[in-house]
Order: structure tokens, then C-alpha cells, then sequence
């Protein structure tokens, strides 16, 4: 690995959590993941949005782990239960291997899901594979709680930026996803990856090259944090590209959880995107209700996302 990137990991502060443990000596903070590359699932994925999965698919190379314990999440048996059959741990020129694989498969580009707490070791891969053929843009697919001084170490690396705003509101974020601060570190990091990026910009196909996607994910009886998150990125700039996601049902442990222990409803739903349509913003991509049930991964499976 890059020296200077290992130095990242000796001293771990990767994400706002700044554990501050030596994860290059096998230690592990709130992520519960080493210095080595935990990789869940690695192929083709079809159930992106449009300018990223496009008709050849996204190379989706999905990491272990989170620094996040977001109750409701879909892919809790890789980032809250990750010790399952097909967790690997790779090294960085196996992993730039794969990022070829995916390339000479096809893919519109390397799509880097859940990349927040292995940014550095994300960040050597793609050097490394950059020197041996990569040109298909990469993708940074995080949950929005990112370190704003991590991203500025790797800018250049990055073409597309595809965060998560889950939460304005640092009581929803505690109270469902285990972070004092969600709300106040990602309005730091929206802006840093819309000044590295800038907007989407998108190739005659209608294929993201570069730039900024936010995704919301609406939760039932929620519509206030949905509205203070929609007047933000209106806010931050009036052409943001967004994802306004109705796909949400109660998976892990939401069912525990009073409020959100059900689907969004159409109406909820109708409500935020008229929302949006009024506060001008014309570059939103919505979902049918449907997604609900339709992209629902299982890790367990070789084709985690059938169907998509």
C-alpha cells in the first residue's frame, strides 16, 4: 500500500468516528474492520439509477463493515453481519483485479459501496488500477457520514459522488443509526464532494461521467427530516441531481422501532415529491412504491440483487 496512506491507518481517523486505533495491527474501531479489504460481493449491478447502471450494469464492489448501525439497513448481513460465506479479505492487487474484471465486463464504471471506512484502502486500488487500464469512471457510494479531510486526500480519484442524506435531524440519526452528528458533519461533506465533482454531468446515453448524485431515502412518519434534507441540497445548488428513494420497508431491527416498523405510503410519499417539484428542483429521479420489495438484496445468494 501507499505509505502515505498507510499512515492513515495506524492512527485510524477514516471517518468522522476518529477511533484513533491501529488498524495496520489488526485493531478495529467502530467499523469492526482491520486494515485488510473486506469484500462482500463484487459483479455487475443493475439497480442503480439510470446514469449509473445504464444498460451494461455498474461494477458494484461492496465492502464489509459500516460505520454506521443504521437500523433499518438492507445490506445489514454485510455491513452489521459480515462474517458470512462469501466475505473475502483481498489484498490491493486482487482487488484492482476485480475493478478490471468488472471492466472488461462491461461496467459503466467501479462503483464503491460503503467505501467511508476503507477510503484509503479504496483510494491505492484505484492508482493502482488507473496504471493498469482503468478508465471507467469510479464511483464513491457512501452513507454521507464521510471524513471531509479524508476526501480531500484522494481528490482526483473520484469521479462520481453518490452519497446518502439520510438526516437533518442529530436525534434520527441516534436514535436509528447510532451517530451523534450525522447532521451536523454532512453538510460539510455534500459541499466538499460537490466542489471536487461539480454537477452531473452526463454522456449522449444518458450515462453519468462525473459528478454529484444525493440520495434521500424517505422513512414513514418522517416527512420533516425529508423536507429539511430536499430545502438543503435546493439550497446547496438549484441544478443537484437527486434521488428521492421510496424503496424503504422495515428490515433488521426496524420493526422494533415504533414509527418506521412499517412501508412508506403513496401519499407520504406523493407529499415529499411535490415538495421537491416546488422547490424547483428538476433534476430528481423518484421511484415506484413497488421498489419496496423489488430491491431487497440477499447476500446469501451468488446474485445478491435478482431481478435488477
Amino acid at each position: 500500500m501507499n505509505q502515505e496512506l498507510t499512515d492513515n491507518l495506524m492512527h485510524c481517523e477514516c471517518c468522522p468516528r476518529t477511533c484513533g486505533v491501529d488498524r495496520l495491527k489488526g485493531k478495529t474501531g467502530f467499523c469492526r474492520v482491520s486494515s485488510g479489504i473486506q469484500v462482500s460481493h463484487a459483479g455487475l449491478h443493475f439497480g442503480e439509477e439510470p446514469p449509473i447502471s445504464g444498460t451494461k450494469g455498474s461494477g458494484a464492489i461492496f465492502f464489509s463493515g459500516c460505520n454506521l448501525r443504521c437500523v433499518f439497513c438492507q445490506n445489514y448481513q454485510i455491513s452489521q453481519k459480515f462474517q458470512h460465506r462469501d466475505a473475502r479479505t483481498l489484498t490491493t492487487d486482487e482487488l484492482v483485479s476485480e475493478i478490471l474484471r468488472l471492466q472488461y465486463e462491461g461496467a459503466h464504471n467501479i462503483n464503491f459501496v460503503s467505501p467511508s471506512h476503507m477510503v484509503f484502502q479504496m483510494a491505492d486500488a484505484i492508482q493502482s488500477a488507473k496504471e493498469k487500464g482503468l478508465v471507467v469512471p469510479v464511483v464513491y457510494n457512501s452513507n454521507g457520514y464521510d471524513s471531509v479531510d479524508a476526501l480531500r486526500q484522494i481528490r482526483g480519484l473520484v469521479d462520481i459522488y453518490l452519497p446518502d442524506l439520510k438526516y437533518l435531524d442529530n436525534k434520527l440519526g441516534k436514535q436509528f443509526s447510532s451517530v451523534d452528528d450525522y447532521a451536523d458533519i454532512v453538510p460539510g461533506v455534500l459541499r466538499e464532494m460537490l466542489n471536487q465533482a461539480g454537477s452531473l454531468e452526463m454522456d449522449d446515453a444518458g450515462i453519468a461521467m462525473r459528478g454529484l448524485l444525493v440520495r434521500h431515502l424517505v422513512l414513514p412518519g418522517q416527512l420533516d427530516n425529508s423536507r429539511r434534507c430536499l430545502s438543503f441540497l435546493a439550497d446547496l445548488s438549484p441544478d443537484i441531481h437527486v434521488s428521492i428513494m421510496s424503496q424503504y420497508s422495515p428490515q433488521y431491527k426496524a420493526s422494533a422501532y415504533p414509527g418506521i416498523n412499517r412501508t412508506l405510503t403513496e401519499k407520504e410519499y406523493d407529499e415529499i415529491t411535490d415538495y421537491a417539484l416546488g422547490l424547483g428542483m428538476e433534476n430528481a429521479f423518484i421511484q415506484e412504491l413497488k421498489s419496496q420489495r423489488y430491491y431487497l438484496p440477499d447476500f446469501a445468494q451468488e446474485r445478491p440483487f435478482k431481478g435488477v
